[in-house]
């Protein structure tokens, strides 16, 4: 980086020889419910204060999220940040009751320095502490998430890299951040976005969720419906059929815990968390709503059979995993 220039992101800035990154105000702070990340097994039904700056490494036609990350490329996105301090932020989820915090609305990654100086007195305060991202990211980024975050929500857009590099990144680069969540001892939910004509391809689903489940069966993968948005509002709105076909193909690669979102109360009972041992009904869920939790101690109430997730926040402070 060049002094006197930016990043690709248009966050980090090289100001004689000194580089300087984002912090100090957000451009969104909402509380939402935890299942609109989406994590599923994790506190379920538990409010969640989401913050985010502006920007992104990546440039998607399809953003849902693009008044934050594209402000920065696109004259049209306007979200103006605000000043604000991490202590405030952790206040203001306290006082909301919200035992989550989570970085979202921009690209995580690229203002993860901003990110961890706000986890670091939500753990203090006993939150626990979420990125929201697309999963660009390096090994070193990786260890440095590592002492202060528990849930990690990749958007994993597609299964072809060249579909990939047309959006800004590469698929390897996504693959092996999965990995190296997973071989740290994240909690890791998976989400892709089916759009048509982009990714609903059934063979590249297939090698998607076989991808997933070679990793561990026990990643919760969300199917997710398209809504026409930004730069693509001439595609059609992925149908409930369709996912549907995504939810069998998961569960046929081997995952044992997929859902189908954005669809509420059309998908069946594809909203709803299910014991892979015995299939009784855990968490009933329509849309972002949880209606029964029967999970007793992150458990099966009928025959006992563990279930992965994050059912209780870790003591205050450092999380008890060391970076790698």
């Amino acid at each position: 980086m060049p002094p006197g220039q930016r990043g690709i992101c248009k966050v980090r800035f090289n100001d004689a020889g000194t580089l300087r990154a984002p912090w100090g105000y957000t451009a969104g702070v909402a509380v939402d419910p935890v299942e609109k990340k989406p994590f599923f097994h994790a506190l379920p039904g538990a409010a969640a204060l989401s913050f985010g700056m502006l920007g992104c490494d990546l440039h998607c036609g399809y953003c849902q999220n693009w008044i934050t990350s594209q402000a920065l490329r696109d004259p049209q996105a306007v979200a103006p940040p605000r000043d604000v301090t991490p202590e405030a932020l952790v206040a203001t989820a306290l006082e909301r009751g919200a035992p989550i915090v989570t970085s979202t609305y921009n690209e995580p990654l690229i203002t993860a320095e901003w990110a961890v100086d706000v986890f670091r007195p939500a753990r203090e305060a006993g939150l626990v502490c979420a990125f929201v991202s697309n999963g660009n990211a390096t090994p070193e980024v990786l260890d440095f998430l590592a002492p202060w975050v528990s849930l990690y929500k990749v958007d994993l857009k597609s299964f072809r890299d060249r579909a990939y590099r047309d959006l800004g990144g590469t698929l390897q680069r996504v693959t092996e951040t999965l990995r190296g969540l997973v071989a740290r001892g994240f909690w890791v939910e998976v989400v892709t976005l089916v759009v048509p004509g982009f990714n609903d391809d059934e063979a590249e689903l297939r090698e998607l969720t076989g991808f997933l489940a070679a990793l561990s069966p026990d990643i919760p993968w969300h199917a997710t419906a398209f809504h026409a948005d930004y730069k693509m509002d001439d595609t059609r709105d992925t149908d409930a059929r369709t996912l549907l076909r995504a939810v069998e193909i998961g569960r046929e690669s081997g995952l044992r815990f997929v859902y189908a979102g954005n669809r509420p109360g059309r998908v069946g009972g594809l909203e709803d968390t299910r014991c892979p041992g015995c299939d009784a009904l855990l968490v009933a869920r329509t849309g972002f709503v949880v209606r029964r939790n029967r999970l007793r101690d992150g458990a099966c109430p009928d025959c006992g059979r563990a279930i992965p997730g994050v059912w209780q926040a870790p003591p205050p402070g450092r999380l008890a995993r060391a970076a790698a």
